[in-house]
């Protein structure tokens, strides 16, 4: 029996290992922001708009070097980017520790965003693109969780340690923290191809008599960057993390300016991100059987756009938190999902990290502008309630160029993608000109 048990495919192992890597990239970054406003306040007296000002203008330089990373990532594979990238990420933090000035905060965190880049977001969905094609939304979907694994588990450590040696001592043991377990996941188990470990994408045996694994296919980023679906899908997922990246930042200071101390914001933040969990494996699960991942994205923002206005309506009572954390939880639960899913169908895999790199940037445009914007709010009315009709006019917005681009025809690849993936609607198989077939290339799948 032991003999006739199927082997586990490495994909798996290294999807687990990257589930790892992404809680504590997140936990020590994205999900903390909002632990360090109070304590920066009461040290130095900045203002809150400069204090979110310095997580703008490290997003800009992300933005900008984003481009760059994704071409990396083609160029020489996942894995020597990451280790890269977390060696200099963990120095960053070391700087941060030692911020003294306003100028100090923000050259270390736009430091600490560029490195991070580089070992984040990218490289590791560009390795579940590369390593699964059937099950690839629930790869994406497992994935994810460690994103809200970060939120969940990450962000009350990090309260304890800004408790216990103060936001400096903080920035250190998150500097540690992405040695420990980037350095070894990279070095011992990430492989950037199925050919690395003998075999095929989602397992498959390469089969006796074939030269090489199979090709992964896409359109090229000066082909699509030609194309109007392109534009609208990165405008939309621009809107959608203005409305989501810029709550995530204030979620903290929000619940503390309506009453609620720092442990009790703490802990919704962990609940909203601990639910996301479950939500994020749902979506997983639903994408590899949904035919539209841009009118799925049309439903996700429905629901933050929800939450935004009960949070509004309601005044922060017990009932409108709670109805707001349930709706937040199944909005955001595809947000880090939608931008391999929506690019590897549309555009295909071959030059996927380098597509994202040039959606970055128009993202980060709206993750620059939505929390110094929801700062400067705060400040000159000393409420978040404008903020919250600012996210939810973003989500609006979101909603229309996700539904616009789901009317426009998806473009045809040469060669064809990986199979299996899920049919099309009837529109969405339109033929595109001859032209647009030529401007797509095919990569072969090899080694480091």
């Amino acid at each position: 029996m032991l003999r006739g048990r199927k082997k586990i495919y490495y994909g798996w192992w290294m999807l687990a290992g990257s589930v790892l890597a992404m809680a504590v990239g997140s936990g020590v970054s994205f999900w903390s922001f909002g632990l360090y406003i109070g304590p920066l306040e009461d040290e130095f007296d900045w203002s809150r708009a400069a204090i979110s000002g310095g997580f703008s203008i490290s997003l800009l330089l992300s933005g900008l070097i984003a481009p760059f990373v994704g071409r990396w990532i083609d160029r020489y594979g996942p894995r020597r980017v990451l280790l890269i990238g977390a060696l200099l990420t963990a120095l960053s933090y070391l700087l941060l520790a030692i911020t003294t000035e306003l100028w100090h905060w923000y050259l270390f965190q736009s430091i600490n965003a560029v490195f991070r880049q580089m070992m984040f977001f990218m490289p590791f969905q560009a390795l579940v693109s590369r390593w699964f094609d059937r099950k690839r939304g629930l790869a994406v979907g497992i994935l994810a969780t460690g994103f809200s694994l970060g939120g969940f588990v990450v962000v009350p450590l990090m309260r304890l340690t800004i408790d216990a040696v103060g936001w400096e001592g903080s920035f250190v043991v998150a500097g540690i923290a992405i040695t420990a377990v980037f350095l070894p996941l990279g070095w011992f188990l990430i492989r950037d191809h199925p050919a690395d470990v003998g075999t095929d994408v989602d397992g498959d045996p390469i089969l006796r008599g074939q030269q090489a694994p199979r090709t992964f296919t896409g359109i090229t980023v000066s082909a699509a960057i030609r194309m109007p679906l392109f534009w609208l899908i990165a405008f939309a997922l621009m809107a959608f993390f203005y409305g989501m990246f810029g709550w995530m930042i204030h979620a903290v200071p929000y619940y503390e300016s309506v009453g609620i101390s720092t442990g009790g914001a703490a802990a919704l933040v962990s609940v909203a991100a601990g639910g996301g969990i479950f939500s994020r494996l749902a979506f997983g699960f639903l994408a590899d059987r949904i035919s539209s991942i841009e009118a799925a994205s049309v439903v996700l923002a429905l629901f933050l756009c929800g939450a935004m206005l009960t949070l509004l309506i309601s005044g922060a009572s017990t009932v409108g938190i709670v109805i707001f954390v349930a709706l937040f939880i199944v909005g955001s639960g595809g947000g880090p999902m939608i931008e391999p899913l929506l690019l590897t169908r549309a555009f295909g895999v071959a030059h996927f990290a380098s597509l994202l790199g040039v959606i970055a940037v128009v993202e980060t445009t709206g993750q620059i502008v939505s929390p110094t914007a929801a700062g400067a709010i705060f400040d000159a009315t000393n409420s978040y309630d404008w903020a919250l009709v600012m996210f939810a006019i973003a989500l609006v917005v979101s909603m229309t160029l996700f539904w616009l681009a789901s009317r426009l025809p998806r473009p045809v690849i040469p060669g064809g993608d990986l199979p299996a993936r899920p049919a099309q609607p009837r529109h969405a198989r339109t033929r595109l000109a001859p032209a647009t077939e030529v401007l797509a290339e095919s990569e072969p799948v090899t080694g480091p």
